[in-house]
Parts: C-alpha cells; sequence; structure tokens
C-alpha cells in the first residue's frame, strides 16, 4: 500500500515540476502568497508580468455620494499562465512579499476571457 501511493505521489510531483519551473509561480513555484485578494482586467502584458486595473466605489461624506475609482496593480505572471492570459481577461491576483520595487502581487487564477459575459 505504501509503495503505490508513493509512486502516485512521485507522479503527481513530476507532472508538476514538468508544467512550470518559475520560481515565482503561486501554484507549482515556491511563491507564497498570503494577504488580501482582488479581481481586475488585465489593460496591459509584458513578460513576466501583467498591469490590471481595478475598480472601486469611494463613499464621498462630504457629498453623501458614491463614485468610481481605478488603481493600478502591478503582478507577477508565472510561465504556466503566459498562454492563458491575454489583454482584457478578468483575473485574480493575491498579495505577496515585494518581488520588486512595483510588483506585490502574483496571478493566482483567470476567471473569464474577453468575450464571455
Amino acid at each position: 500500500m505504501k509503495t503505490e501511493k508513493t509512486t502516485k505521489q512521485e507522479e503527481k510531483t513530476k507532472i508538476v515540476k514538468t508544467l512550470c519551473e518559475d520560481k515565482r509561480c503561486p501554484i507549482h513555484g515556491g511563491l507564497k502568497v498570503r494577504g488580501r485578494i482582488f479581481e481586475g482586467r488585465v489593460t496591459k502584458k509584458f513578460a513576466t508580468r501583467l498591469t490590471i486595473e481595478l475598480e472601486r466605489m469611494i463613499y464621498s461624506r462630504k457629498y453623501e455620494r458614491y463614485f468610481k475609482s481605478k488603481i493600478k496593480v502591478h503582478a507577477t505572471l508565472p510561465k504556466c499562465m503566459e498562454n492563458q492570459i491575454s489583454i482584457g481577461d478578468l483575473i485574480q491576483i493575491q498579495e505577496c512579499r515585494p518581488l520588486s520595487k512595483i510588483i506585490h502581487f502574483a496571478v493566482i487564477k483567470k476567471i473569464k476571457s474577453v468575450g464571455e459575459r
């Protein structure tokens, strides 16, 4: 029994390693994600990172109204997700340790494509 379990686990780890060998991948690599989770649209795509635009509703006490605000956030793009994500997609990002001066988030998953509702 133990040998069967270990072989199955070894096969899974082999498959995972072949999919992505990126150190900055939160799924397959060693990057630990913690903290806040956001959903936003991809506005720009670079080789190793994305620019995501987040919309928020902010309440103004003076005018007693809500208004929309947009924030741009940079996130690291794992090598295993490079082909899946394109500009305009709705993705989910999560906070991680600072990877560079502007990158403090990592892409977790893709929610919707550009054409989907």
